[in-house]
């Protein structure tokens, strides 16, 4: 089967299905331009999913932006540097179902069975070419280099403006906020870094970061995760001369929760749990770094630049002669640059787009008050979401303002588990949000829905009785 033989056969399983009917939602109207049903923002797996979700519900008169150029939406060719995705192959995503959308039959239609079968994970540039044919295939309508400056509640009439950073605006009855993993929040650099050394001296593995213009240098990696060991080996393909990774426990993780998770029923059905046992889950998770894959952790290891400093928090840093000096239990480290993998933070009040409504927001401290050995002020800061990623007002008097407004990002993490940045569980996320969003639509325009059940009248039914002589 070829490419173009797959994709006759969605077309024929999405008209099967009776896919792309028309729209049950009722339009509104504003002087100010056209009113969405829904906006998301955000083109990466979990905003094109979104966005595929709620076709499949009949509402199409939405619009997905992101802040990138086409073809470059999420991490996976900025920066996510691992070779591979990290989860299994055989995880169904943002398919919805349809066999004939999975990344499974994209390869398969490309290399055969034989190449699916002979394939260990999915290389990262591979999946992203998956995602930019999912959006063309689906023809789903989004604005690229189209960036989110500030949402404005619009409660007395039911709307969202959203102001973009081109001066324009949206107007939105929805909003979908479908931004990935720092979407809540923001990345960190500890203070130790930042109150130390200059910007030009270390950046954030999830930023710009040029290893081309380190090559032959040496640089140090501060963190325990598998995004240090995805950089270590990314440098040092590009030419940097060593890469030295700092951890600061004395071993290594070895235990992934997130594989018990895949296999444990928790992913799919985490968000039925009362809020102590979700707290208590997602505080052991949160204890737990997640490890580098084992082909990643061979892969740096075996290159002669690499090295591991185990029991090795930094205690100290400096600089000398314009490089960086690091301070460790086993003493002084000199470096060209210093690269940072030490994870993000999740609260609203970090989100500039959220500034106007971020007071507004009700969070796990609001709602939740965990037992003194396990409470994290990390966790807490989470926002507390309805069952279909709501945002939720931290008094009555907040609601209006923030009704219509979804967190379909990492900071759900708490009350849905691993659900809307996850790839392990987006298929049983995007039907949760879909169907509370269109849900959300149904239910505001109620009084309209039912005067008009009340007010039809057409006729179907044509018979007579008794039957005309000729008929008879």
């Amino acid at each position: 089967m070829s490419l173009a033989d797959l994709q006759a056969r969605l077309a024929h399983d999405l008209a099967c299905l009776d896919h792309g009917r028309p729209d049950w939602t009722r339009p509104r109207t504003h002087g100010d331009g056209h009113v969405f049903d829904v906006v998301i923002v955000g083109g990466g797996q979990s905003g094109l999913g979104a966005a595929f979700a709620l076709m499949r519900e009949r509402v199409s008169n939405l619009l997905v932006i992101d802040e990138n150029p086409q073809g470059r939406e999420g991490p996976w060719l900025s920066y996510a540097r691992m070779l591979t995705l990290r989860t299994p192959k055989h995880l169904t995503s943002i398919d919805l179902g349809l066999p004939s959308l999975t990344f499974r039959a994209w390869w398969e239609a490309q290399h055969g069975v034989q190449g699916w079968q002979a394939l260990d994970k999915i290389p990262r540039q591979d999946w992203m070419a998956y995602l930019c044919w999912y959006r063309r295939v689906l023809a789903l309508p989004v604005r690229n280099d189209t960036s989110l400056e500030r949402l404005e509640p619009l409660p007395e009439i039911g709307l969202h403006r959203l102001h973009l950073q081109d001066g324009q605006t949206l107007l939105a009855r929805k909003v979908v906020l479908a931004t990935g993993i720092q979407g809540g929040g923001q990345w960190v650099v500890p203070k130790l870094v930042a109150e130390r050394l200059p910007p030009s001296l270390y950046a954030h593995t999830s930023g710009p970061l040029d290893y081309d213009a380190l090559a032959g240098k040496r640089i140090g990696i501060l963190g325990a995760g598998a995004s240090a060991f995805d950089n270590a080996q990314y440098a040092l393909q590009r030419g940097v001369a060593q890469a030295h990774v700092f951890v600061r426990r004395a071993q290594l993780p070895r235990v992934n929760p997130i594989r018990h998770m895949e296999q444990a029923g928790i992913i799919a059905r985490f968000a039925a749990l009362p809020d102590a046992d979700k707290y208590a889950l997602m505080a052991s998770f949160f204890a737990r770094n997640q490890p580098p894959t084992n082909d990643t952790f061979a892969r740096a290891a075996a290159m002669p630049g690499f090295h591991l400093h185990l029991g090795a928090p930094w205690l100290d840093l400096g600089q000398r002669d314009g490089r960086a000096v690091v301070t460790t239990p086993q003493g002084e480290h000199e470096f060209d640059f210093l690269a940072i993998a030490t994870g993000l933070v999740t609260d609203p009040d970090l989100r500039p787009e959220l500034a106007a409504i971020a007071p507004a927001i009700a969070r796990w401290r609001d709602r939740y008050s965990a037992p003194a050995e396990i409470a994290n002020p990390l966790l807490d800061a989470h926002p507390y979401l309805g069952p279909g990623f709501e945002l939720q007002p931290r008094t009555p008097a907040d609601a209006a303002a923030l009704h219509g407004l979804f967190a379909f990002n990492y900071s759900a993490l708490i009350n849905l588990g691993l659900s809307a940045a996850a790839l392990s569980g987006l298929k049983y996320a995007l039907p949760r949000l879909a169907q509370a969003v269109a849900n959300q639509l149904f239910v505001d325009d109620r009084q309209a829905v039912l005067d008009d059940f009340l007010a039809f009248d057409e006729e179907e039914f044509t018979g007579q009785w008794p039957l005309q002589e000729s008929a008879a």
